[in-house]
C-alpha cells in the first residue's frame, strides 16, 4: 500500500541544503533507493547558487531506518551539504478550498510589500502554499499559489492598497482554465502605443493643444465620448490624406508590444486592439503586428481631404465592450477567457466585461474599478498575469532566432 492512498503511513521528509551543483538530486534518490522506498513528493529551489531539495518518501523496511539516517547524512557530507530527515505520517494536509494565484509586480519588489501582501493573505483565511518568480527584469514578477479563500474576496482584499504599497497585484482564479485558449483585446493609444493618435493628426493640423484639452477631459470620464470626438475631429477638416502616411510613421509602440502579441501568437492565443482613434492607423496597425481584430472609428476622407466627420459606428465606451464580445464570439472563446487591457475611462465596460479587465498605467478612476493595474512602462509584463515567466519568452525569441 503506498502512501498516496491512506494518511496514516509513517513518511519521512529528506531535506538537503547546500551550494548547488550538477548530480545532487540523482545522487540523493540512488542513496535512498538501497532502501526500497517510495517518492510520494518532491520540491526543489535553486537561489543564487543554493538548493534546497526535499523529498518525501514512505518509511524503509522495518529496522532500516536507522541505517537511511547515517547513510543520508554521509552521503550529504561527501558532498558538502547538510541534512534534515523528519518523521511523519502521510502526505501533506490537503489544501483548502478555494485556488487562486496570486501575481506581484514590483519595480523593485521591496520586503515590506511582500511582508504586506502575505499577511493580507493570511488574515483574508487564505494558506501561501508556493511561491515561484516569473521575472526579475525589467520589473520583479512573483507568483503566489493561495489556497483557502475564495478568489473574488482575496482580489478585494490585496488589489485594494497595492498603489500604496508600491506594488501591481492580479488576483486569478487557478485550475484548468488558465492553460486554454484566450483572446487577448487592448486599446489603442496610450495603451498599445504611446501616443493620442487624434492629437498626431492636430500637431499637423495646428490645433495640437485644443484637442489634448478636450482628450485629456474625456479619458477622465468628465466628458461623453461621442461629443468630444466629433468636436475633436471637426477641428480636422480640410487636412491633406498625405497626413495619414505621417501620422503612421509618427506612431510609436509601447515598450513591450512587440513581444507581448510576438508571445501571445505563439501560445495560440487570439489578439485584438478596439480603439476611439481611427481605422486609418490601426489598420496598419493589425497588419504590421499580425492582428487578429481591429476595430476603430474611420476619419472621412472626400477629394483627397479630411471632411472633419467620422463615418460608421462609432466606437466609444459602450462599444468597445460590445466588440469584445463580438471578437470572442468570432474567435469561439468565451467570455471568461478573455484579457482586456486599456487605461481610459472609456475603457472601463471593455475592463469589467471581460475575464481579466487589466488597467495598463490607467487615469485613477480606471485603476479603481479594473481587476487589476499595471503601473509599469512596459506592456509585456502583462504576460506575467498569465503565468508565463520572462526565462520562457526568452527562450523562445532565441529559439527562433536559430
Amino acid at each position: 500500500m503506498s502512501a498516496t492512498q491512506t494518511s496514516d503511513v509513517p513518511t519521512l521528509l529528506v531535506k538537503i541544503f547546500g551550494k548547488d551543483r550538477p548530480g545532487i538530486t540523482a545522487g540523493l534518490f540512488d542513496t535512498l533507493a538501497a532502501y526500497s522506498v517510495d517518492v510520494v513528493d518532491i520540491e526543489q529551489v535553486v537561489t543564487r547558487g543554493r538548493i534546497v531539495l526535499c523529498a518525501l518518501v514512505t518509511e524503509p523496511p522495518h529496522g532500516l531506518e536507522g541505517d537511511l539516517r547515517a547513510t543520508v547524512h554521509s552521503w550529504a557530507e561527501s558532498m558538502k551539504m547538510q541534512a534534515e530527515i523528519i518523521s511523519g505520517l502521510g502526505d501533506n494536509r490537503p489544501r483548502g478550498l478555494g485556488r487562486s494565484l496570486v501575481t506581484v509586480l514590483g519595480h523593485p519588489l521591496t520586503a515590506e510589500a511582500t511582508a504586506a501582501i502575505a499577511a493580507k493573505i493570511t488574515k483574508a483565511g487564505g494558506n501561501i502554499d508556493r511561491i515561484f518568480r516569473l521575472a526579475k527584469y525589467p520589473v520583479t514578477a512573483v507568483e503566489f499559489a493561495v489556497s483557502g479563500v475564495e478568489t473574488e474576496p482575496l482580489r478585494t482584499t490585496l488589489v485594494t492598497d497595492a498603489a500604496a504599497l508600491g506594488v501591481d497585484v492580479a488576483v486569478v482564479a487557478a485550475g484548468l482554465h488558465r492553460r486554454a485558449q484566450r483572446l487577448v483585446v487592448m486599446d489603442v493609444d496610450s495603451t498599445l502605443i504611446q501616443d493620442e493618435v487624434i492629437e498626431l493628426f492636430a500637431a499637423h493640423a495646428g490645433c495640437e493643444e485644443q484637442v489634448a484639452e478636450v482628450t485629456a477631459a474625456a479619458m477622465r470620464g468628465e466628458l461623453d465620448f461621442e461629443q468630444s470626438l466629433h468636436a475633436r475631429v471637426a477641428l480636422l477638416k480640410g487636412l491633406d490624406v498625405s497626413v495619414v502616411d505621417k501620422v503612421r510613421s509618427e506612431v510609436r509602440l509601447t515598450p513591450g508590444a512587440r513581444t507581448l502579441i510576438r508571445t501571445l501568437k505563439r501560445l495560440g492565443y487570439q489578439v485584438g486592439v478596439v480603439s476611439g482613434g481611427f481605422t486609418q492607423v490601426t489598420d496598419d496597425l493589425k497588419e504590421r503586428l499580425g492582428l487578429d481584430f481591429a476595430q476603430a472609428n474611420t476619419l472621412e476622407i472626400v477629394d483627397g481631404k479630411l471632411t472633419g466627420k467620422v463615418t460608421g459606428e462609432i466606437v466609444d465606451r459602450a462599444g468597445k465592450a460590445r466588440l469584445l464580445r463580438r471578437f470572442a464570439a468570432e474567435a469561439g472563446v468565451p467570455l471568461s477567457q478573455t484579457v482586456a487591457i486599456g487605461d481610459g475611462a472609456n475603457d472601463l465596460d471593455m475592463l469589467n466585461a471581460a475575464g481579466l479587465g487589466v488597467a495598463f498605467n490607467a487615469k485613477p478612476v480606471v485603476r479603481e474599478a479594473a481587476h487589476t493595474a499595471v503601473n509599469v512602462p512596459f506592456l509585456d509584463t502583462v504576460l506575467y498575469l498569465l503565468g508565463v515567466t520572462r526565462e520562457e519568452v526568452e527562450a523562445a525569441d532565441a529559439h527562433e532566432e536559430s
